[in-house]
């Protein structure tokens, strides 16, 4: 008698009982019925349980440990056969991608909202014919076609598919797969609804908190709020666009326009009158909004640290959750600078790609919350990986997102298995078709009173794609519909990056 026979015989089982290779024809309810009686007797046999797996080889331990998991296919056999997309309308353009095995199981991910789906489907040369359960080996011989910000969207799509086929394939959700969780429901932050008047604004917050139920919200207070508003600014004329604004985005024609200048190279100051304006416009939200509920602000517009330090002890007294990307995210010596000068915490992060280029900001602790955009971070496991490493410092844990319910689902099983999570951005809140777009595979309601609801026994991600909805919510460039890609197939260039 085998060592593992013993260890059943103590169980009161058989070989039979675990060793029943997975059939599509057995049902799920027949499946779960199988696993309890399993679990049950093994929880009898607490004792000898334990001994068997202290004293077994390591790879009997496997064995024991895996062979009940129910699975959809035969994981060990899979082998991606291709990838499509589509591209939705979601933020101006975000494409759904779709990763397809010979055994029908199919996985989705995302390429970052505003990023080009040519991104992922560069790739596909590199995974066809791979097995997507080896999803750390996979990603480690893409990660060199990545980038920060949008340049990540293409890497993370394909990894954030391979987990959704893995979770499939062993038939458990992707949390689970990142080593637990450590909640069931993920909080979540919005922005602040803007209004034409201080009336319509709180009716539109009490709308945001009491109905929707949000508990944490954001804000912008950008300097672009001070146009027209004489002797706010010093050098701001200079850097308006022929509408008179400064403009943050939209200008990709023009390489020295405002938007595409770095924030230190623009030598706009705030003066005294502006830092008034400023501090009125968040005055005005903290009152209609309280203090149970923390505020957040982003997106101030391209000055220099210094005057990015001012602007933070102008606002100290309002107590924010945080001070988001005032200047961008690589001068980690001016972040150090004004973290150690402002008592409210400072925050980067959404552009970030790989764990590597946020330790230096960590190692320095030159911030006080990291703030990891799933979608050009690495996806699941490299942002679980960038949460893990921030904890051990200190540091906490916000997590940027602005794409379909694709990408909002990885985030939330990423979420779910790391410690230090604060919240999650929802940045579709008011796009009424957004949730429809998905069905959740367990019929639960994707987001409850500004929770979303953790998959607790959905595989994978826990979504499938709705058709029908989507298809009416394609952006107006591209109307395809995972049309075939075989231009992509063909792999062209020698990639290993060392002789």
């Amino acid at each position: 008698m085998t060592p593992s026979q013993k260890y059943l015989t103590k169980l009161g089982l058989k070989d039979t009982d675990i060793n029943e290779p997975a059939s599509e024809n057995i049902q799920p309810a027949e499946q779960e019925n199988s696993r309890r009686s399993f679990f049950k007797k093994s929880a009898m046999g607490g004792i000898a349980l334990g001994s068997a797996f202290l004293f077994s080889p390591v790879e009997e331990l496997v064995a024991q440990s895996t062979q009940k998991v129910s699975r959809y296919g035969a994981p060990s056999d899979l082998k991606i056969t291709d990838m499509r997309y589509c591209l939705t309308a979601v933020m101006g353009g975000t494409a759904i991608i779709r990763i397809d095995t010979n055994q029908g199981i199919y996985g989705l991910g995302e390429v970052r909202d505003a990023s080009d789906v040519r991104y992922a489907l560069m790739l596909k040369s590199r995974i066809l014919d791979k097995n997507p359960c080896n999803v750390e080996q996979i990603f480690k011989s893409i990660k060199q076609f990545g980038g920060q910000a949008r340049q990540g969207g293409g890497v993370c799509a394909v990894e954030m598919a391979l987990w959704d086929i893995c979770g499939k394939a062993y038939n458990v959700p992707c949390w689970q797969l990142l080593g637990g969780r450590y909640r069931d429901k993920i909080r979540m932050y919005a922005d602040t609804p803007e209004a034409e008047s201080p009336e319509e604004q709180k009716k539109l917050i009490k709308f945001r908190i009491e109905d929707q139920g949000y508990t944490w919200l954001k804000m912008d207070v950008s300097i672009g709020e001070l146009k027209g508003k004489k002797d706010s600014l010093v050098n701001g004329k200079f850097w308006e666009n022929d509408k008179g604004s400064l403009a943050q985005w939209g200008d990709q024609s023009n390489y020295m326009s405002y938007g595409n200048t770095l924030h230190p190279f623009t030598q706009i100051q705030l003066t005294d009158k502006g830092l008034e304006e400023l501090q009125k416009i968040v005055e005005n939200v903290r009152g209609m909004v309280g203090y149970e509920i923390p505020l957040s602000t982003d997106h101030y517009g391209h000055f220099d640290y210094n005057n990015g330090i001012r602007l933070g002890k102008a606002l100290e007294k309002y107590r924010l959750a945080w001070l988001e990307d005032i200047v961008s995210w690589e001068y980690t010596d001016q972040w150090k600078a004004m973290t150690a000068a402002l008592e409210t915490p400072t925050l980067t992060g959404e552009d970030i790609y790989l764990l590597k280029n946020f330790k230096p900001l960590i190692d320095a602790r030159a911030v006080d919350i990291i703030h990891p955009d799933l979608a050009t971070s690495g996806g699941l496991l490299e942002t679980k990986r960038i949460g893990d490493y921030a904890e051990e410092y200190g540091i906490a844990m916000a997590m940027h997102q602005a794409g379909t319910p694709v990408s909002f689902m990885a985030n939330v099983h990423c979420a779910a298995a790391t410690q230090n999570f604060l919240a999650l951005e929802h940045h579709s809140v008011d796009v009424p078709w957004w949730e429809s777009l998905v069905k959740t595979t367990d019929g639960r309601k994707l987001i409850t009173k500004g929770f979303a609801n953790l998959p607790l026994t959905a595989p994978g991600l826990g979504v499938e794609l709705n058709e029908e909805v989507l298809k009416q919510h394609l952006h107006p460039s591209d109307k395809t519909y995972f049309e075939p890609t075989t231009q992509w197939n063909d792999k062209r260039s020698h990639d290993r990056i060392f002789s």
